[in-house]
């Protein structure tokens, strides 16, 4: 077939892309503008801590398994993942705690004593999420929707299933306990959907997980990432590191290379991009009408909300936290419509807080322990906010609120920290608004209304990460490089 590839972009969808190319004999190069692979699942190290700055949840790890089996070899070889329980623990302020585990009997249990009806709520909740699994996971996630009568396919599935009504509103159509309804509507927010908004359809993910399990790499995400790039490599793909693309050459309908920053020009047959969409359109494709007609375009949908999220490494270990903890702070609708809706910065916060040290102690130096806390923001559209200036106030919040709640001494065992805001999603990841998910996933910017995974005017551009099909995630990014691999395979082999 020699054919040749460039992927934009080292993250998940771009390794996960470049190791289908070239695993069907596509010679395949990755550029990321970073010194690290990993996209957003950047690796910090600070005075012998470990920081993962981005995916700490891995799901579906079948997905994953299968960029080894392409080539005859196996995940295990070069990553081990470690089985997480439970899943979350859920804590409330007013004491209250849920361990979401893959028990059902545990589970009955701690739903019975919270609201006895809810039992039988939660076990439909979970056949209808199952389902939703299937209809829009198993069978769509990895199916690249090209045209509108794609999406008229699956819309009698996605009507039945009430794909139009939110996760909060379904979830709460099985389930009575306000508690219960938090604990099991949640998940969008880790895919930047607002729950209240977000297409039931992503309630899915309840499934995947119960199915799949929750699992960690050890050595953190970073050794996840370093896995994928060393399969690459031994299948004879490039990486170039510090090798940030300044715009794509468009002629006609083709796109014809990608011209670096050091002024180097690099000619390929297609090419893939793994960058945000709206800078791909918008500032990649600068110059061309296709860029400047579809980036305006993208840059009027509605994106998800931003993040802040503080890395810290402690003096001694807390034994007693769980690998994934989800702090619901005193509101939960109204603190999400000000993140998605409202301008300026809320007094309070839900946090996610990531204990990994509790499972791999290769993460900190003896008898210490590493962490990180992160909060949902609003995007820079969203909020007019100098994170330059809030950025360490909010921090400092944060671990005040952590050491007055949940990790007591947290700020005498300080050994190191370091943040990331808004700004950092902008500036370091060329995220469109600061977004830390891409484009919101509402129905009306689901599947065939998202971008597309080959794009619709210039014929060798595809496009995968976030920002496409299916969407935010592991999983679905993963899944992403799947459907536009099968587009650019099928095209290079015509």
């Amino acid at each position: 077939m020699s054919k040749t590839a460039a992927v934009i972009g080292s993250g998940f969808g771009g390794l996960a892309l470049a190791i289908r190319l070239q695993s069907a004999g596509i010679q395949t190069t990755v550029f990321e503008k970073r010194d690290k692979p990993g996209g957003r699942a950047y690796v910090y190290e600070d005075d012998g801590f470990t920081f993962d700055a981005g995916p700490t949840v891995i799901t579906d790890p079948a997905s994953l398994e299968e960029l080894w089996q392409l080539s005859g070899r196996t995940m295990s070889d070069d990553v081990t993942l470690i089985p997480i329980s439970p899943f979350y623990r859920l804590c409330w302020e007013d004491g209250y705690r849920f361990d979401y585990v893959n028990d059902q009997a545990a589970l009955d249990e701690q739903i019975g004593a919270k609201s006895p009806p809810d039992v039988d709520g939660y076990r439909r909740f979970l056949e209808y999420s199952k389902e939703l699994n299937h209809e829009g996971y198993e069978k769509l996630g990895a199916v690249p929707f090209l045209s509108p009568w794609s999406m008229v396919k699956a819309a009698p599935q996605l009507v039945r299933l009430q794909a139009y009504r939110s996760v909060y509103s379904k979830v709460s159509s099985f389930i009575k306990d306000e508690h219960l309804r938090q604990a099991f509507s949640f998940h969008t927010l880790l895919v930047g959907g607002n729950p209240f908004d977000t297409s039931a359809i992503y309630a899915l993910i309840h499934a995947l997980e119960r199915s799949g399990g929750v699992w960690f790499a050890k050595g953190g995400t970073g050794a996840l990432v370093r896995g994928m790039v060393k399969l690459l490599t031994d299948l004879g793909g490039r990486i170039e590191l510090s090798a940030e693309i300044d715009r794509i050459d468009v002629e006609g309908n083709r796109a014809r290379a990608v011209v670096l920053k050091d002024g180097r020009r690099e000619s390929f047959d297609m090419i893939g991009s793994n960058a945000d969409v709206v800078h791909t359109y918008s500032h990649l494709l600068r110059g061309s009408r296709r860029g400047e007609h579809y980036g305006r375009k993208l840059a009027n949908k509605r994106f998800s909300m931003s993040l802040v999220v503080v890395y810290f490494g402690l003096k001694g270990t807390r034994p007693d936290l769980k690998h994934h903890m989800v702090l619901f702070g005193p509101r939960y609708r109204g603190l999400i419509d000000e993140i998605f809706k409202r301008d300026g910065l809320a007094d309070d916060f839900s946090l996610y807080l990531h204990a990994p040290s509790v499972t791999d102690d290769s993460l900190a130096p003896e008898g210490h322990s590493a962490y990180y806390v992160l909060a949902p923001v609003p995007h820079l559209g969203t909020a007019d906010i100098d994170w330059s200036v809030e950025g360490p106030k909010y921090r400092d919040r944060i671990l005040q609120y952590l050491n007055d709640r949940y990790i007591p001494g947290l700020l005498d065992d300080l050994v190191t920290v370091r943040h990331i805001t808004p700004f950092d999603f902008r500036d370091e990841l060329n995220s469109h608004l600061g977004s830390a998910f891409s484009i919101e996933p509402i129905l009306t910017q689901s599947a065939w209304f998202r971008t597309h995974n080959r794009d619709d005017a210039i014929a060798n551009l595809y496009i995968v990460g976030a920002g496409t099909h299916p969407g935010a995630g592991v999983p679905g990014v993963v899944g992403s490089a799947k459907a536009t691999a099968g587009l650019m395979i099928a095209d290079a082999r015509s």
